[in-house]
């Protein structure tokens, strides 16, 4: 038997597993690199976050992804350089974070690598007869195994497409296996680029659980903020938007769009949601010459408007779920303040309360699908569709 294959098997057959899980998403600000100790699997895992470390990328490498980022004219040699590019510079990170960590590499049992998101293409954005969902994340598996000497599990989102899913959002499997608590209904609310949630019923019925996007999180107003003021990445507190006022002309010609009517779970990205698409709605709400302010407290009040109205759509009744966030957009106040405003009966908290880092809890996902692709089986969540049943992870050998 080959080495690599019988540490493999050896691994899979372990009560714990030591597992990194890495994230980077749309805002790339940095890779998210988590160090979790994986006990069994399925309904019986137990996680523990033992490390977390944000490494920041460099101007320069940041600049070279966002070239090619949801571009559909992205210069494909670059796409190519891109894919082994990001593979070693991934690695890197990961000797760097278990340096600082004082960690041997030999010590690691498995990486589970998101990779990064260049397109995503699900048949409701792209509309093209015959073609079916798509998504592509770069970043080699095969380079950061060999570079770090750790068998790696990528490409996780092209299982869950070749089963019928849209290859997003994927946290539906994590939260199910680790958050769900009996007799209480939870939504696991992640604000990243694009804002999504996970509805655990508390009846543990994995067959009513699910997961989906509902809009932008922070892509619109993070790309706002890095068009108009060079140098920043996002605004910090929502000093700015909190300085401006409300457009309701504008919140509803970017309320328009046949996104928010389709069924759950879906998927998006910022394909759709873009400058393109913020500024096509000041042109037909005849708000082109609005303050950067103002467009900034309206872009908040979209992200959250997206937010309340699918959990409302969720929860068809007065007794609302906790609601646990995680992501980028729960450090900002102003979008927070109008989520609970418009949710009173919600109790909000984070998943500190659950004992995971909510910096962290993308990447943690990742490690929990990486422990259920060795060790697991597929949680039967019964057949609807975009909720396929299935483990999901390609694996890359060392040597």
């Amino acid at each position: 038997m080959n080495n690599s294959v019988q540490n493999l098997y050896a691994i899979a057959s372990k009560r714990e597993r030591l597992i990194i899980g890495l994230m980077s998403g749309t805002s790339m600000d940095g890779l998210d690199i988590a160090l979790c100790l994986c006990t069994n699997s399925g309904s019986e895992t137990e996680i523990k976050l033992l490390n977390f470390i944000t490494i920041p990328y460099q101007d320069d490498f940041r600049a070279d992804v966002k070239s090619i980022f949801s571009r559909r004219d992205a210069d494909l040699e670059k796409v190519c350089l891109l894919n082994e590019l990001i593979g070693i510079k991934h690695a890197e990170l990961i000797l760097e974070a278990l340096t600082t960590w004082g960690i041997n590499s030999n010590e690691i049992d498995i990486i589970a690598s998101h990779g990064q998101t260049i397109f995503h293409a699900p048949k409701s954005l792209h509309g093209k007869k015959g073609y079916p969902n798509a998504t592509l994340q770069i970043g080699d598996g095969d380079h950061i195994a060999v570079k770090t000497g750790i068998i790696t599990i990528a490409d996780f989102r092209q299982k869950h497409l070749a089963a019928g899913g849209e290859g997003a959002p994927l946290a539906v499997y994590g939260d199910y296996l680790v958050f769900s608590k009996k007799d209480e209904d939870r939504i696991m609310l992640n604000i990243g680029g694009i804002a999504n949630f996970t509805f655990l019923p508390g009846s543990k019925d994995a067959s009513k659980v699910f997961s989906t996007d509902v809009g932008p999180g922070n892509t619109l107003m993070d790309q706002f903020i890095q068009l108009h003021y060079p140098g920043i990445y996002y605004d910090k507190d929502a000093l700015k938007a909190k300085s401006g006022n409300l457009s309701d002309n504008l919140l509803k010609a970017l309320l328009n769009n046949e996104f928010f009517k389709i069924d759950f779970p879906k998927t998006t990205g910022p394909e759709l949601f873009n400058l393109t698409y913020l500024q096509k709605a000041q042109e037909q709400s005849k708000t082109i010459d609005l303050a950067n302010e103002d467009v900034l407290a309206t872009l908040c009040h979209f992200s959250a408007h997206g937010i309340i109205e699918a959990i409302k759509r969720t929860v068809k009744s007065s007794s609302m779920p906790k609601i646990f966030m995680s992501g980028g957009g729960m450090h900002n106040p102003l979008l927070v303040t109008l989520l609970k405003a418009a949710l009173p009966n919600a109790t909000f908290s984070t998943t500190n309360e659950l004992e995971i880092n909510p910096d962290a809890k993308e990447a943690v996902l990742f490690a929990l699908l990486a422990n259920e692709a060795l060790a697991g089986n597929p949680i039967n969540f019964g057949d609807r569709e975009g909720v396929p049943s299935v483990c999901m992870g390609k694996i890359s050998l060392p040597n």
